[in-house]
């Protein structure tokens, strides 16, 4: 089966009975008892069989499974899949008590195993039996927590044993339903032989669980990760910030989210940049939005490592600057508190402090207007950063320090013009493509005269924000072109990543993320001797990127689109096999190695072509493991049924690659009958490799279904001037007609 059905088939089965026996695994089995009855198991085994909580990609509760106690002072036995990759973990007992898991104890990928460790004492284990003593037919039964309905119980038989995945597994004859994944399988004396784990794909009543003497080696062994290092998801990096005060700190595409009522006075946390600030003047600012403009988040500047610092935030509709002298509001001072016209309640706005201790003066704008100048400024310090109060949820963008940051402003001329073709377009006197040509110019100044327009002209708000995401596109598109125009050496692929990613996200700053590459790099670079050959390198790579900073596959979350972003992939450090191969290519670019992709079907794998030597497979979904053609074999033998071609290893292209990328994309919008996005993906698609055809026969079908008709004819007349024999061009000239007509 392969691994990727399996883990979206996961059972979560449900387990049954266990008795809680107090005797030690390594004391003598007890003599052979009359078997319990269902009800008496059932009774014996409820309070050591627990509910596994775990949170997702967004933040927010995502599901749960079952799991079952193996010692007094708190070790559970569930699967791996049901606490996921970096996932914060906690355990519902059968009392109602929850606990946030403290480590993961020991886990096993290939085995779907893992035992977390909560900080309990006095619990009630269930008794480990032996695997290996069981006999086909014997009675079997299991308890766990099936589409969310816990404490269930099912009885059934073994019916045998198979391998899945090269794993003995123990075949079970009983009814599974998810959520059950991680409970245990007993036997009628109440002794654990196997931990639910796969739902079969052949009947609704039968599933598969690990045999338990699997969780005796674990016990045995343990491959112990505190929570800590376990959680590398969202978590803001350590060398850029340190937070203070508690609340919930957590960064993802970009943004930081702060949610949670601190510990200091007022309900305030904040976090303080770790870096030293250059020689005043200098400038810090940053992108703030509220969940609730009755609360308050903003800027803090001026600082020390404790609780005195300045603070410019929006709070009430009002902007406010503010001194905090400590830790309680007796010690804070209002300097300024006033509504301004500049200020956007409910949406992003940009809030910038200039500092300059020669004059005492700091400066405070928001969206690059004056509100504030405070004439006597002492600062205790020159920690800066980021702030919130009460039970805001507030985000933060583009945090920055520098010299000089505000926003440079177009011409006036060139405003009106720009305005000149939004009043053109809005009048039907030009169409989008028009537009768009002369909106091209400003960029992102262009985008915000839209978006202005759209908040004065409430009626046609809808026709103007959706210029205005084409014009985005067009504008990501339009880079995207610089780079197809390169030749393969000189191709970025971290870059046509970033902005393919970038079609999604308006507020992705490319740039920024380039540079993390080069930061990591940095990082590793300094961690190798001088004299490192690749063999050293590429150990070095897989430690660092998937030991010590956390990048794994994602198992849980697979056909999520974060995995197919790279800036996202890079924040959560988890992704998909082409996405984490663009991530292991472009830092081992930067530390001398020559790693190319390899597209097998059904599964993507980096290949190193040191020059003179043998190349190599690295699995990277698999943590860096090396791979073999046989193994490469094996595995698209395993996922597709079919045999592995010589074209199948190939290297494949970097544009190329980030087609694949796009598709991937393309089939996730088309499930969710995403036209649009369905639209931009294909315009990539044809911007990196025009003579995609059937792409563009699918690209004119939509772009006829949306109305677009100029474009829908531009389509076809390139189609039918390039696609002969590779496209039913009598169908083309049809569509060509139609769009005539109506347009």
């Amino acid at each position: 089966m392969p691994r990727l059905l399996a883990a979206a088939l996961i059972a979560l089965v449900l387990p049954l009975f266990a008795v809680a026996q107090e005797a030690k695994k390594e004391k003598a089995e007890p003599k052979e008892k009359t078997a319990l009855s269902v009800e008496k198991l059932t009774e014996l085994t409820k309070p050591s069989v627990v509910v596994i909580h775990y949170t997702g990609r967004e933040g927010k509760e995502s599901g749960l499974g079952s799991g079952f106690i193996v010692s007094e002072d708190g070790l559970i036995v569930t699967n791996m899949h049901v606490i996921g990759d970096a996932r914060p973990i906690s355990v519902q007992m059968a009392d109602g008590k929850r606990h946030d898991v403290v480590s993961v104890h020991a886990f096993d990928r290939h085995l779907d195993l893992a035992i977390v460790k909560i900080d309990a004492k006095g619990l009630k284990p269930l008794a480990l039996g032996d695997s290996d003593k069981l006999t086909v037919g014997q009675a079997l039964a299991a308890i766990g927590h099936p589409q969310g309905l816990k404490y269930s119980v099912v009885a059934g038989v073994l019916s045998g044993t198979r391998d899945v995945e090269g794993v003995n597994m123990l075949q079970i004859a009983m009814p599974i339903e998810q959520g059950n994944s991680g409970g245990p399988v007993i036997d009628t004396q109440g002794r654990v032989v196997g931990v639910v784990t796969l739902k079969s794909l052949v009947t609704a009543n039968l599933g598969f669980a690990v045999p338990v003497n699997a969780v005796h080696s674990m016990l045995k062994k343990p491959n112990t990760v505190p929570m800590e290092k376990w959680l590398t998801l969202g978590v803001l990096d350590k060398s850029e910030w340190k937070t203070v005060h508690g609340g919930r700190w957590r960064q993802r595409a970009g943004r930081i989210t702060a949610d949670g009522t601190g510990a200091g006075f007022g309900g305030r946390t904040f976090a303080l940049w770790q870096h030293a600030m250059p020689k005043a003047p200098y400038e810090i600012s940053v992108a703030v939005k509220l969940d609730d403009e009755a609360g308050a988040a903003g800027l803090i500047f001026g600082g020390d490592v404790g609780d005195r610092h300045y603070g410019f935030y929006p709070t009430a509709g009002k902007l406010r600057f503010t001194r905090f002298e400590g830790p309680d509001v007796y010690s804070w001072k209002i300097l300024h508190d006033a509504p301004t016209s500049h200020y956007r309640p409910g949406e992003w706005n940009q809030l910038r402090v200039r500092i300059d201790i020669d004059k005492d003066s700091a400066q405070c704008f928001v969206n690059d207007q004056l509100v504030h100048e405070e004439k006597n400024f002492k600062p205790f310090g020159d920690k800066a950063g980021i702030a919130k109060f009460r039970q805001t949820v507030a985000e933060f963008k583009r945090f920055q320090v520098g010299k000089k940051l505000g926003a440079a402003r177009l011409p006036d001329d060139q405003i009106a013009s720009l305005k000149k073709a939004v009043n053109a377009y809005l009048d039907d006197k030009s169409t989008s493509a028009e537009a768009i040509e002369k909106l091209l110019p400003g960029g992102d100044p262009s985008m915000a005269i839209l978006r202005e327009e759209a908040r004065k002209l409430e009626k046609q708000a809808a026709q103007l924000k959706a210029l205005a995401s084409r014009l985005h596109v067009q504008v990501v598109l339009t880079e995207l072109t610089k780079e197809a125009k390169k030749d393969e050496k000189n191709f970025d692929l971290a870059r046509g990543a970033l902005l393919i990613a970038k079609l999604d996200n308006e507020e992705l700053d490319v740039e920024a993320y380039r540079n993390e590459f080069d930061r990591l790099a940095r990082e590793l670079k300094q961690a190798l001797p001088k004299d490192a050959d690749d063999e050293k390198k590429i150990e070095a790579l897989n430690k660092f990127l998937f030991e010590d900073r956390g990048f794994h596959g994602s198992r849980h979350d697979y056909y999520s689109k974060a995995n197919s972003y790279l800036n996202e992939v890079l924040d959560d450090r988890e992704g998909l096999p082409i996405t984490l191969a663009v991530t292991y290519i472009e830092i081992g670019r930067r530390i001398g190695l020559n790693l190319v992709g390899v597209g097998l079907p059904g599964h993507f794998v980096v290949r190193h072509e040191p020059k003179g030597e043998t190349a190599i497979m690295i699995d990277v979904f698999e943590g860096g493991k090396y791979m073999s053609e046989e193994a490469a074999e094996r595995k698209v033998m395993a996922s597709t049924g079919k045999a592995l071609r010589n074209k199948d290893l190939r290297t494949v292209p970097k544009k190329a690659i980030l087609v694949r990328v796009l598709h991937n994309l393309i089939n996730l919008a088309d499930k969710d009958a995403d036209r649009d996005a369905m639209l931009r993906y294909l315009d990539g698609i044809l911007t990196l490799d025009p003579a995609q055809h059937e792409e563009r026969w699918v690209r004119a079908v939509l772009q006829f279904q949306s109305g677009r008709h100029s474009e829908v004819i531009s389509d076809c007349d390139y189609l039918l001037e390039n696609a002969e024999g590779a496209a039913d061009l009598d169908r083309v000239r049809e569509l060509k007609r139609r769009a005539e007509a109506r347009k």
